[in-house]
């Protein structure tokens, strides 16, 4: 029996027999999970203490009618399904909070309900204070900045923001100027006029003037070329709209929103991008921080992802085991929150109706990822060298390293972590040949 899977088994008992209860006795111990239903000719010829030493989880008597068979078996496999998971829950799982799948419960063991702007999910204090901000910059006219790693979800914020705005009953309309041309994003953002170009063979409107009104959010804003940056700004200044191949200059009212996954400052120190457009674009800067910078964000974005994925594969998730909200919490994720939700997504796809998302169902290599260190983070500090010199030297550089990756390589946010000078710090990265990789 050991190399099948059985889920119920029924014995019957005829006369004085009792070969068929003894079976089912013995049955309790070397096979406890099988459900087991005994069938006797007469209900006073084994003891009630018999049944209990067999644990039979429903007797029936000779004759047997068929439905009522039926129905016990139904009724018995149900049971068996349903003792499964309660097993399964008592011994290896607290369920995370799953409050968007279940609804609220009360007294959870988990995290703090989640809070959202838009469709940012959050807990942490770092998104907290970034999106209590942005819902102020949105009543505002004034142009965002909105700057972070990529898939960290810099449109989402943009689009939170427009909808919070006097704008929302207007047009957001949204542009990636990143491996355009010039002439085609002039095209796409101030539009043209047919024969402007070759392949225009008929007049377009242009984003800016399709979004009077409203707001243009514009990804990946530190890929434009210099000579573009210039028509920008002056639209910034003055609202300014010249198609392509036309003579008449129009205006239109429009918020822009940007963004970008490099550092502008950086770029402007270096003369790749042009200060005067930097500070048009900044009446309000925010930092998308990392997912690795806010771990507390990972169970509450798990969770709303299982959901609204559940929903779109038509598929019952019964909520996400502990052990999966530990081993996610492990992961680096460099794609961000857009890696996660991809993992959580497959996870879905993998997982039955029916079922809890397990780390049977994660990809290899959350699975396998080291645990996060604990405490305040020393201990991850690995001094090298032999004299002590050597050894505070090696500390150091390890220290103004990871604060430069943690500012995606801002030197002046970097330095003011850090408590030191532009200069002071320049001379640092100068000393220990760090590089920007």
């Amino acid at each position: 029996m050991s190399s099948i899977q059985v889920d119920l088994a029924i014995a019957e008992d005829g006369g004085d027999d009792t070969s068929g209860l003894d079976f089912l006795t013995q049955l309790r111990v070397s096979h406890p999970d099988i459900v087991r239903v005994y069938v006797t000719p007469d209900s006073h010829r084994v003891s009630m203490q018999a049944l209990a030493r067999a644990a039979i989880y429903q007797f029936l008597l000779t004759p047997l009618d068929a439905v009522q068979l039926g129905l016990v078996v139904e009724r018995a496999l149900e049971t068996r399904e349903l003792a499964r998971r309660h097993r399964i829950l008592a011994r290896e799982f607290k369920i995370s909070g799953a409050s968007l799948i279940f609804g609220e419960r009360k007294g959870s063991p988990f995290r703090p309900e989640s809070q959202r702007f838009e469709k940012l999910v959050y807990v942490s204090e770092k998104m907290a204070e970034m999106c209590d901000l942005a819902r102020q910059a949105a009543t505002t006219e004034l142009p965002i900045l909105i700057q972070g790693e990529t898939g960290t979800g810099k449109e989402l914020l943009a689009r939170a923001v427009h909808y919070n705005s006097t704008r929302r009953t207007s047009p957001l309309l949204v542009q990636n100027c990143g491996g355009m041309s010039d002439e085609l994003l002039q095209s796409e953002l101030f539009g043209h006029k047919r024969g402007a170009f070759t392949g225009a063979i008929s007049d377009r409107l242009g984003l800016f003037r399709a979004a009077d009104g409203g707001t243009v959010f514009l990804d990946e804003i530190s890929e434009v070329s210099p000579s573009f940056q210039v028509s920008l700004l002056r639209f910034l200044q003055e609202g300014e709209v010249k198609p392509l191949g036309a003579d008449k200059v129009l205006h239109c009212n429009v918020r822009v929103i940007a963004a970008s996954n490099r550092p502008l400052h950086d770029l402007v120190a270096r003369g790749e991008f042009r200060q005067d457009l930097y500070f048009r674009l900044k009446g309000f800067e925010f930092e998308v921080p990392a997912l690795r910078e806010r771990p507390d964000d990972i169970a509450p974005l798990a969770e709303f992802f299982a959901a609204k994925h559940a929903d779109a594969l038509s598929r019952k998730i019964l909520g996400i085991s502990a052990s999966v909200i530990d081993k996610l919490s492990n992961g680096e994720f460099p794609g961000n929150v857009r890696e996660l939700e991809n993992e959580i997504r497959r996870m879905v796809a993998l997982a039955k109706d029916g079922e809890y998302l397990t780390t049977r169902n994660m990809s290899p290599a959350l699975l396998n990822a080291a645990p996060r260190p604990k405490g305040d983070g020393a201990s991850i500090f690995q001094p090298e060298g032999v004299t002590l010199k050597d050894q505070v030297e090696s500390l150091e550089k390890q220290i103004v390293r990871r604060a430069l990756t943690r500012h995606h390589w801002n030197q002046s946010r970097a330095a003011d972590e850090l408590g030191l000078s532009r200069v002071g710090l320049a001379n640092k990265i100068k000393r220990y040949n760090l590089n920007h990789n």
